[in-house]
């Protein structure tokens, strides 16, 4: 019976675990040792203000390509599919030929596939490739041969031979077409809607002849940013990406641990933290601030984990500067009293066990 007991408590014992620090807890020692097999997976790297001043003078600036802000529109060219009102004044025969009670499109002059429209005396006129001013000259130089001075207007009605594309996490997304005006590409994504809640700011890509322009929406907030002096032209697709995998990881001794999505640019550790509700002061260490990196290409290179000193003076300057980026996990370990309070609560059970055979024991002593 003594034995029997005996057994159940180290089972017990070992149910509850007989590590002096249960739970998670990062050996950075371990990461550390020559010829470890953490060291050869692994880079542990302190936050300091050298590492964050050469982060900085490699980070891109995010300005808007030279390429793309040397293209200034031209005036527009008539293409297929375009519709063209054409009018003569004093020739209502030849301006409205389906009677002016008629819907306005009813008159229109629709551009062929093959880019010519048909025009009444003249026949087919070539008119796609051409501006407007081209157009109205030859059908009025033509029309003189059976009409005494005319006088030709000529407007489009339905723009649709020259479009862009926006797609992702726009309120509209689709198609726009390019006009006699100008479309820029902060006109085009106000047109279209950001859906603010899904989108990733800093993701915005813009394809043109083939290329690939990566563009950041998030700076749109400086008035004198080149991003306004971005013209679009036929073809260009735009494409802003949700954010649904743009995220980072909270995890260990924070009030609130998490996924964070973000749509900005940058999120920097101390903007993380704080999300999070910031580090638990009754159970973290603060000097066991970690940002763990490139797990998910652990095959291919190795991962990297960033070390901050929260209780450093400078700490959070430092967490200010450090940007975060997709996929990082932030953790926070536990100070060494919380660990061994853990450890605690988990023997108290097992004690109680001791105590409850100890007492079986004496009553079995006494009879």
């Amino acid at each position: 019976m003594i034995r029997s007991l005996s057994v159940a408590f180290v089972a017990a014992l070992s149910l509850q675990g007989c590590m002096f620090a249960p739970g998670q807890n990062m050996d950075t020692s371990r990461i550390v040792r020559d010829g470890s097999a953490e060291s050869s997976r692994v880079e542990l790297i302190q936050i300091t203000p050298k590492l964050l001043a050469v982060d900085a003078a490699t980070e891109k600036d995010g300005q808007v390509p030279a390429e793309l802000l040397a293209y200034h529109p031209q005036d527009y060219r008539i293409g297929a599919s375009d519709v063209l009102y054409i009018t003569v004044w004093d020739h209502p025969e030849l301006t409205t030929p389906s009677g002016s009670q008629q819907q306005i499109d009813a008159n229109g002059r629709l551009v062929r596939p093959d880019g010519t429209l048909f025009y009444p005396y003249i026949g087919a006129v070539k008119v796609a490739g051409r501006t407007i001013e081209e157009v109205r000259t030859e059908i009025a130089s033509r029309l003189s041969q059976y009409v005494e001075s005319p006088q030709v207007d000529l407007a489009i009605m339905r723009f649709a031979s020259q479009k862009v594309l926006l797609t992702g996490a726009f309120v509209k997304a689709g198609p726009q077409s390019i006009t006699t005006t100008p479309l820029s590409l902060m006109e085009a994504i106000g047109n279209a809607g950001v859906d603010a809640t899904t989108a990733d700011l800093s993701g915005l890509v813009l394809k043109r002849d083939g290329r690939e322009y990566p563009l950041n929406l998030d700076l749109v907030s400086n008035q004198q940013s080149d991003l306004y002096n971005l013209y679009l032209k036929s073809g260009d697709q735009i494409h802003l990406p949700y954010n649904d995998h743009k995220k980072v990881y909270l995890m260990g001794e924070v009030n609130g641990p998490r996924a964070l999505t973000y749509k900005t640019r940058n999120l920097n550790l101390a903007e993380a933290l704080g999300t999070a509700g910031g580090l638990n002061q009754a159970s973290s260490n603060g000097k066991a601030v970690y940002v763990i990196r490139g797990v998910e290409n652990l095959e291919r290179e190795k991962a990297k984990v960033f070390q901050l000193d929260a209780q450093s003076p400078t700490a959070f300057i430092l967490a200010q500067r450090f940007n975060l980026q997709p996929q990082d996990v932030v953790y926070v370990g536990p100070a060494g009293v919380t660990r061994w309070n853990r450890f605690i609560s988990q023997i108290v059970p097992s004690t109680t066990i001791l105590g409850t055979g100890a007492n079986i024991k004496n009553d079995l002593g006494n009879n």
